[in-house]
């Protein structure tokens, strides 16, 4: 059973040193009287803001524009501040024409390659979250059929892109 506080003797509470009413300062005791003799605690009545949860939407779509950040290199393009687009001179004609991919430099991108593989990446992503949201007994399955279609679509074209970002950013992998 717990000790109560009135069945507490002086001589128990006197040893524990966090307790201040039972110091031996006089100072101590001045200081702990003196200014609230006339000063007064003002009474206040704040509310406590109320915060509720956000939507798993809002979650969801925090997540995925993070992803995207994260896998379209971001941080790569801040810290070193690549341009947007590159350009190369044509050997034959003179004629300068845009370059979106920087090829032969993995560790490089240009700010619209990043962009575009990252779209792809989330693309790919989304196809998959679609397919497994088609495996739902409880949905009619004409929705079923178009969220597998759309889901199965979706990841072939960003699995074929991104092949294709690979050949074009290091010509001589997968020939």
């Amino acid at each position: 059973m717990a000790i109560k506080s009135e069945t507490l003797t002086h001589s128990s509470t006197q040893n524990s040193p966090s307790d201040s009413m039972d110091s031996y300062d006089p100072l101590l005791h001045i200081l702990r009287i003196i200014p609230f003799s006339f000063l007064r605690l003002p009474r206040l009545r704040l509310k406590l803001p109320s915060l509720s949860l956000p939507s798993s939407t809002t979650i969801f779509s925090l997540l995925l524009l993070t992803y995207f950040m994260v896998v379209s290199g971001i941080v790569y393009d801040v810290i070193v501040e690549p341009p947007g687009i590159g350009s190369t001179q044509d050997r034959f004609t003179g004629a300068v024409k845009p370059v979106v991919f920087l090829s032969g430099r993995v560790n490089g991108q240009y700010i619209i390659e990043g962009l575009s593989s990252g779209f792809m990446f989330v693309l790919g992503g989304i196809g998959i979250i679609l397919m497994d949201l088609a495996l739902d007994k409880n949905r009619d399955r004409s929705i079923r059929v178009s969220y597998a279609s759309v889901g199965i679509t979706s990841v072939v074209i960003s699995y074929v892109m991104s092949m294709l970002f690979i050949r074009i950013k290091i010509p001589a992998y997968l020939r």
